[in-house]
């Protein structure tokens, strides 16, 4: 097993356990949503240190059910995904594009003076 598959491995080893471990656990248990986003956290803890707070802004979409807002952001992390992955994937491209051109350019190189020092011993 190569290194980089050993290293692709243990990470998603990792990623597994991330989402494994709290499950197992029972962690948020305790909690009427055990599994909500932060937004949710955060607006009751303001609550609860100033009731009567009053938020800047109003979102310009409120979702209809949290299935729907889950869906959303799901959408929106795997958009965000593909354009993360086609920006390497055309960086890697560009590189391996300019390494193939260097090595054409010195196999060019390399036959022209083998040519020119055979011309010389003639």
């Amino acid at each position: 097993m190569s290194r980089n598959a050993k290293i692709n491995t243990l990470l998603l080893v990792l990623v597994a356990a991330l989402a494994v471990i709290p499950l197992v656990f029972g962690l948020g248990d305790h909690k009427e949503e055990p599994f909500a986003g932060a937004d949710a956290e955060a607006e009751t803890a303001i609550t609860e240190i100033d009731p009567d707070y009053e938020p800047w802004f109003s979102p310009l979409y409120e979702p209809p059910s949290g299935e729907i807002e889950s869906a959303l952001f799901a959408l929106q992390a795997a958009l965000g995904a593909g354009v993360l992955a086609y920006y390497f994937g055309v960086r890697r491209g560009r590189r391996q594009g300019e390494a193939r051109a260097l090595e054409r350019l010195r196999a060019e190189v390399d036959a022209e003076t083998e040519a020119v020092s055979e011309r010389r011993r003639v």
